[in-house]
């Protein structure tokens, strides 16, 4: 019987929903360049927009679409006897004339440097999507043969060419075009890593590629077809039919060292023991979040989720790591370290989801996991399903998307948006005890099934 639960607690919500507020739009004097945009509240009496009845939640939240039309539009909230006027600006926007940036070549072949850390080798020059080859570290050098927009065109082989920001290099005043060479690499037999080390003498671009086959790839290293030097991991046999659960590569001077994770030793009476994984509420001190109909803060409700799975895993002997236990800011490259530094095999960042304006939060409901690499999608799927079934969420789907946090490789990463802050019915869930329970509960079930597999 699914333990989807709605009702419990509704009378005590609307207890604590007085009078009329309106939380979206945030201001009563905005500028929104949409064909539609929505409002987002709750109220105690009866509510007309416009003259027209807006459907309560028992909570007495609310979230009603209107349309826009170019220019000014009003919009009359009346609640019992309290009014509050809207004036909402859609901007006249004047088709721009379509200037398409051509790849531009040089005259010759030239060489830059990264100056940036992590800065991303990329298939397209475009700055967004599922198009980053690698992270490249500060001293990497690029061969550069043109220009595109703000990106400069890297050499990657024959016929094979990868982008790079302007913003993240500099030109090599040398302009040293002399391959590097590869004296071989050394494997050390970590008790959980298998551990590679490179011996280049400078730096090159890289790229790791996941598959039943991992591939390590150097570009630019001479006595090497196509100046590319591939090693294949055989990551079915190594791991012994498992899936990848981590990898790491990084430059430690011209030495670049690369760790696959090994098999989890896991018991099947208890799957999670001493497993480590890092738990992420989402948003923190300064950092609110999205904003639910009945005014609760997305900071607050992410870290009631994370201490709850916390628990839960902890109960269940999993070695967990928070990310934070308080309403303070983190970053997103500290959130990451923190579960690096923690050597977490797993990483989930808790999150409530919003949409933005020209969407309506009446159609949207549920649960999604974005994941970046393959080697965490299987994860995803199982934890879905679980909650699906388990608790009886929507299914939002399991999505592939580029969100930082997402991005490390080093443990299995996932994005879970619980479910929606501005759907009346999902915000009853979120705030609901009960609910954040069976979640949790949840979430380490399916880990467990993960694990256990």
């Amino acid at each position: 019987m699914k333990k989807f639960v709605v009702l419990f607690g509704l009378i005590l919500l609307g207890n604590n929903c007085f009078g009329f507020d309106v939380v979206y739009p945030k201001k009563n004097d905005v500028i929104i360049n949409a064909k539609s945009t929505f409002f987002i509240g709750s109220s105690d009496k009866p509510l007309k927009i416009n003259g027209q009845d807006v459907p309560l939640h028992p909570t007495g939240a609310f979230a009603y679409v209107v349309n826009l039309n170019n220019g000014s539009n009003t919009f009359i909230l009346q609640s019992g006897d309290e009014r509050q006027i809207f004036v909402i600006t859609k901007p006249v926007v004047r088709p721009l004339k379509c200037n398409i940036t051509e790849f531009r070549p040089f005259n010759c072949r030239k060489v830059f440097i990264v100056t940036a850390e992590n800065a991303p080798l990329r298939s397209t020059p475009v700055d967004a999507g599922i198009n980053r080859k690698a992270h490249l570290q500060r001293g990497v050098k690029l061969f550069v043969d043109g220009e595109k927009a703000g990106f400069y065109r890297v050499i990657l082989g024959k016929d094979k060419y990868g982008w790079i920001s302007k913003t993240n290099v500099k030109n090599d005043t040398d302009n040293n075009q002399t391959l590097a060479s590869l004296n071989g690499y050394e494997y050390i037999d970590d008790e959980n890593f298998y551990k590679f080390i490179f011996h280049l003498d400078k730096r090159v671009p890289f790229e790791m590629v996941e598959g039943d086959v991992f591939l390590m790839k150097f570009y630019n290293v001479k006595d090497q077809e196509d100046n590319t030097y591939t090693m294949n991991f055989p990551v079915k046999d190594a791991l012994s039919g498992r899936k990848l659960t981590g990898y790491s590569g990084e430059y430690q001077g011209n030495d670049f060292i690369l760790k696959i994770r090994k098999p989890l030793i896991t018991n099947s009476r208890r799957p999670l023991h001493n497993i480590r994984i890092a738990v992420d509420a989402g948003h923190g001190g300064s950092e609110i979040g999205a904003t639910g109909c009945l005014g609760d803060k997305e900071k607050d409700i992410n870290l009631a989720f994370a201490k709850l799975i916390e628990k839960e895993l902890k109960k269940r002997g999993a070695r967990v790591i928070m990310t934070r236990t308080a309403d303070n800011y983190v970053s997103l490259k500290d959130r990451v370290e923190i579960a690096n530094y923690g050597d977490a095999a797993v990483f989930l960042s808790i999150h409530g989801n919003a949409l933005p304006d020209g969407s309506d939060p009446n159609k949207n409901r549920g649960t999604s996991i974005y994941y970046y690499y393959n080697q965490a999608k299987p994860l995803a799927d199982i934890i879905l399903n679980t909650l699906v079934s388990e608790v009886g969420v929507p299914d939002d789907k399991v999505r592939q998307g580029s969100l930082a946090v997402v991005r490390n490789t080093n443990a299995l990463s996932l994005l879970i948006e619980v479910s929606y802050l501005i759907n009346p019915e999902d915000n009853a869930n979120l705030i609901n005890p009960e609910f954040q329970s069976q979640y949790a509960k949840a979430i380490a079930d399916s880990l467990e099934k993960y694990f256990g597999q």
